[in-house]
């Protein structure tokens, strides 16, 4: 069983930066591949980014792509997500995830675990 616990999140104006944390509870958290969703009200649970269990891999959304940076501590059982340049419509409430594999690692019905979610509102 793991537990996972989001932080970081806020009310940032456009074009600021954010960092996310995600800290898991048990022993296991390095064999886990790690990821971001995020989620806004009437929408589905979408992909942002993804980590491997070694942090050799990486995915984004193209959304994303160049402005976020996913990253992992296996020593703090925490994965990060370093949010720069951000938009008004990057406003929503981010999950972690984890799972083993890193088959069809976009779809959100394929993970084991999920936090709580934190709020990142981007004001204009």
């Amino acid at each position: 069983q793991v537990q996972l616990a989001e932080s970081g999140g806020g009310l940032v104006q456009a074009g600021g930066s954010l960092r996310l944390s995600c800290v898991a509870s048990g022993r296991t958290f390095s064999i886990y591949v790690m990821s971001w969703f995020r989620q806004t009200p009437g929408s589905e649970r979408e992909f942002v980014s993804a980590i491997t269990s070694s942090g050799g891999n990486t995915w984004y959304a193209d959304s994303v792509k160049g402005r976020f940076t996913i990253s992992r501590e296996n020593s703090k059982n925490t994965v990060y997500l370093q949010m720069n340049s951000l938009k008004p419509e990057d406003t929503a409430v981010y999950y972690c995830a984890a799972r083993r594999t890193v088959a069809g690692i976009t779809n959100r019905y394929d993970y084991d675990y999920w936090g709580q979610g934190t709020q990142v509102t981007v004001s204009s």
